[in-house]
């Protein structure tokens, strides 16, 4: 049996190579891919370049890039984190043969698991299986950066993913797909306001489409507008927290303007070119604003007993059963089969072709 995966080579060289599949052992099983959703952000950092592994050390031990020997050197061939597959086969009773679940193996037609080394969740039977592709990681990542809002405002007493924006005014900066699940869960768990804000008009409409406001930050000038209407007190307006969710310098520097004083920005953006235009001098500082980084490796510190990544995983699934068709209709922007994928991401690195949600089938 053979597997087809996508493997990028090189900066720009993106195929698609057949692979003998591996040995199915004792308390192992077998998927076959379903659906395989493509993240523009992560996965096109590869065919670009720019991925800060490709050209040095990592070391997780003292949480630092170093210069060294690249810790993801090319060719990277396990790609992507928004996987669903059908177990075909199985040697293990904790995964039944047909059950279909939420995977992050990479692009391929089909793969080889150990359930005790890798996550599978199983999808309820009420949801649409190509939605899966959001449980396993990428839903957990919004899902972590409203963890983060909480933990901000109550600590380590966090009771429910609305504690830190129920009856609260937020702010989203982006209309990517972090950006648009993460207003989406604001908004289910009980925000008194949910405002998006992208330059991009086609963005901005799908944004509306789920039923979310929206600002365009190159007309007026959003924080003037936000901080006009969000009165807490004399001298204390805006945005109660700010989901930052687009890695560029003007969005985070965007993201602070809109606080309101002593607020926090929950940064969910990858900065591959770095942050030199935010000017920490300004509202950064006159402000007294706060910064947190809710990277997916970790949850708030003193919350891992009580909010793993099934636990995220979980909400996850009940946002997509709220907001489910909602999602599919204007979210997913092409399902395309597995034989395009190279020619797919080599597009939309060149911005030779913009899609907000790629989905791969078999």
């Amino acid at each position: 049996m053979r597997d087809k995966v996508v493997v990028v080579s090189g900066p720009g060289r993106v195929e698609l190579v057949e692979r003998d599949a591996a040995e199915l052992r004792d308390g192992t099983f077998r998927v076959e891919t379903l659906y395989s959703g493509v993240s523009a952000g992560t996965e096109l950092s590869y065919v670009k370049g720019t991925n800060p592994y490709l050209n040095v050390t990592w070391n997780a031990d003292l949480g630092l890039f170093q210069p060294g020997k690249a810790s993801t050197p090319y060719p990277v061939d396990r790609l992507g984190y928004m996987q669903v597959g059908r177990v075909a086969e199985s040697r293990t009773p904790a995964i039944g043969v047909g059950t279909v679940g939420a995977m992050t193996y990479g692009h391929r037609t089909g793969y080889v698991a150990d359930p005790v080394a890798e996550r599978f969740v199983p999808l309820p039977e009420d949801l649409d299986p190509l939605l899966g592709i959001y449980v396993a990681h990428m839903g957990p990542i919004c899902a972590n950066g409203l963890l983060h809002a909480a933990a901000d405002l109550c600590g380590t007493d966090v009771r429910s993913l609305g504690d830190g924006v129920r009856g609260r005014r937020v702010a989203v900066v982006g209309s990517g797909v972090v950006a648009l699940l993460t207003a989406l869960l604001a908004r289910r768990h009980g925000a008194a306001s949910v405002v998006v804000l992208d330059p991009t008009p086609q963005r901005r409409e799908v944004a509306e489409a789920l039923g979310l406001e929206t600002l365009d930050p190159e007309a007026d000038d959003p924080a003037l507008v936000l901080k006009t209407r969000w009165n807490h007190s004399a001298g204390d307006r805006g945005a109660d927290v700010v989901f930052q969710c687009r890695g560029q310098a003007w969005a985070l520097h965007l993201a602070l303007r809109l606080l309101r004083p002593q607020g926090t920005v929950i940064d969910l953006a990858f900065y591959q070119a770095g942050a030199d235009e935010v000017r920490l001098g300004e509202e950064f500082h006159h402000n007294g604003l706060s910064l947190r980084c809710a990277q997916i490796g970790r949850v708030p510190r003193g919350l891992t007993p009580t909010w793993d990544r099934e636990r995220l995983s979980a909400e996850t699934i009940e946002l997509l059963r709220q907001y489910g068709d909602l999602i599919r209709k204007h979210l997913v922007s092409a399902v395309v089969p597995f034989e395009e994928a190279p020619a797919l991401l080599t597009d939309l690195a060149e911005r030779r072709r913009s899609e907000l949600q790629v989905v791969l089938t078999g």
